[in-house]
């Protein structure tokens, strides 16, 4: 049997993909009231290719509206229902501090859904972005 080779393995997650409502929205509100970046914002064979990232991490949000060529309109409008109901909560993002984090969040007008709080893996607030996505903010244990 050959040997593998280590380069044809995966390495990391590099992108995920955050479904919005309007993308020039919440190209502002992950810039302007979450202090993300702008790494890339592209036409890109019929869709627009915007990705943001907190500074200082590789890993890139992908912030796109539903619609083709991903997903047919059925499924698009499906999506937007689910979004718009904020059933949907795509992931963690990391905080040093979560109580001075949601306090300066608090002051650009992000909307939580949850205060700070102790829990077994750290202190969680949960808020939710201008699209209805919701998201844990969390600072670790230890």
């Amino acid at each position: 049997m050959a040997a593998r080779s280590v380069a044809a393995m995966i390495t990391e997650l590099s992108h995920t993909t955050i479904w919005v409502l309007d993308q020039d929205e919440a190209r502002a509100f992950y810039t302007d009231k979450l202090g993300f970046e702008v790494v890339t914002d592209e036409a890109m064979d019929g869709f627009r290719w915007l990705t943001v990232r907190p500074p200082g991490s590789g890993h890139q949000l992908i912030l796109l509206e539903p619609g083709p060529p991903m997903m047919d309109a059925e499924a698009a409008a499906q999506v937007r229902e689910l979004i718009a109901k904020g059933v949907l909560g795509p992931g963690v993002l990391r905080t040093d501090d979560c109580p001075a984090t949601y306090a300066t969040l608090r002051e650009r007008g992000v909307s939580f859904l949850s205060e700070p709080v102790e829990r077994f893996y750290g202190v969680e607030a949960t808020l939710r972005d201008n699209s209805g996505n919701w998201f844990s903010m969390t600072q670790p244990s230890g």
